[in-house]
């Protein structure tokens, strides 16, 4: 499903090319908006790991440039590239970043990438901390946004004195956005049972422990919440989007496999007002958690780029967020339009296994729609099958794998 009309014309002039540092060639936010903009008859470009990647088999794209990265290059070589590759488009074109690494690199390099680039011109240190944990738990707590409880160690002592003192379960994540793919303490959002499991953890932590222990919000208990949205230079949102996950892979730790379109005006006005209070400008995607104990929504991540997920919204003008930031820096008007309620955003290659490990677990999502108003799926598009094939001939043997891998991690984990 492609969505419906668009009551905007985009400037077909201006590029838009996806940023991404890091081998995940599966990834289908890409695809998405190589899609969304490319059906507005936008070139599209993309940098991508080889030729045979779901992104590069589309339809809509107009060019791939292979390079390979690891996300851990030096920053000057980096820019670099990006450069090379603004000058072989030949054209100002609008970037589109799908990780923090590309995210926080255009920020911090705005100077230099402005001649051939167009970008939000925010504040350059600011996504480097809403990317971290600490700093995002400090911009919390700083403005008065709910979060999970949170420590810092510094040093393994300091990890002995949570054990002996912290309510467990926990959970473990690494500080720092950056340290993911150099040296992470944990492969991902990782839950400890007991003090036993965290000191035996820490031991392989080293000296200075790059994690971030943080309150559990038990699945039984709690709701899991999206926000999509573009703001202006002002941080007014040019569009605005609020849905419910009902799976994630992994389970309740992972990105996003089934989730609605749902309204949600208090979540939308404590999202803005947070975003006004910082002074961002650009796309954001972030996530919540519904305590259900305590009646509040809890940030656990605010990424400072467009979500894997974000064709799950669009507006009755058929806007998404990735249209919106394109034809706000082409100087056209964003239609305005309340969000299409209902809408249901499915990821086939990992929805399956979340909805078994979802059926084990007898979590709820009880303000999930019973029926969708309409489905996108990440891959499948009738009009653009080249990156669903690909994808399935690339994730059946190394994916499944894959799959296997981070469930047996989830379940060592929650056994403690």
């Amino acid at each position: 499903m492609s969505g419906g009309s668009v009551l905007c014309a985009a400037d077909r002039n201006i590029p838009g090319p996806i940023v991404k540092f890091g081998n995940y060639p599966l990834h289908h936010g890409g695809v998405g908006a190589i899609r969304s903009l490319g059906r507005l008859g936008v070139p599209m470009y993309a940098i991508t790991e080889d030729r045979w990647t779901p992104a590069a088999r589309s339809r809509y794209l107009t060019g791939a440039f292979t390079w390979p990265t690891t996300g851990t290059e030096e920053p000057d070589a980096l820019v670099d590239g990006l450069l090379g590759i603004g000058r072989r488009i030949g054209r100002p074109a609008v970037l589109i970043p799908t990780d923090e690494e590309a995210a926080v690199l255009i920020a911090e390099h705005q100077k230099e990438l402005a001649h051939h680039f167009l970008f939000p011109p925010v504040a350059p240190e600011l996504p480097r901390r809403l990317a971290s944990k600490q700093g995002l738990h400090e911009l919390c707590v700083e403005h008065g946004v709910p979060s999970p409880a949170a420590a810092f160690p510094d040093t393994y002592a300091d990890v002995e004195d949570f054990a002996w003192h912290a309510l467990f379960p926990v959970v473990a994540k690494n500080r720092e956005a950056f340290v993911r793919r150099s040296s992470p303490a944990v492969p991902g959002t990782t839950r400890i049972a007991d003090p036993e499991h965290l000191l035996a953890l820490a031991r392989r932590w080293g000296e200075r422990p790059g994690v971030i222990l943080q309150e559990y919000l038990p699945c039984e208990q709690a709701e899991d919440w999206i926000v999509h949205a573009c703001f202006d230079e002002n941080s007014v949102p040019l569009a605005l989007f609020i849905g419910v996950k009902v799976r994630s892979w992994p389970p309740h730790a992972g990105m996003t496999a089934n989730a609605y379109a749902v309204a949600n005006p208090e979540l939308a006005a404590l999202a803005e007002q947070f975003v006004k209070r910082i002074g961002f400008t650009g796309i954001v995607d972030l996530d919540l958690r519904f305590d259900r104990r305590d009646g509040r929504y809890k940030l656990l991540d605010f990424n400072p780029r467009m979500g894997a997920q974000f064709r799950l919204f669009e507006n009755e003008a058929g806007i998404d967020v990735v249209r919106a930031q394109h034809l706000h820096f082409t100087g056209r008007r964003v239609p305005e339009g309340a969000q299409r309620a209902g809408r249901r955003y499915v990821v086939e290659n990992i929805d399956l296994p979340a909805l078994l490990a979802y059926r084990r677990g007898g979590c709820t999502t009880p303000r999930a729609p019973r029926r969708a108003a309409g489905t996108e799926f990440a891959w499948a598009a009738r009009d653009d099958l080249g990156p669903l094939v690909t994808m399935v001939a690339r994730f059946l043997r190394p994916g499944v794998r894959h799959l296997y891998g981070l469930w047996r991690s989830s379940r060592r984990a929650s056994a403690g």
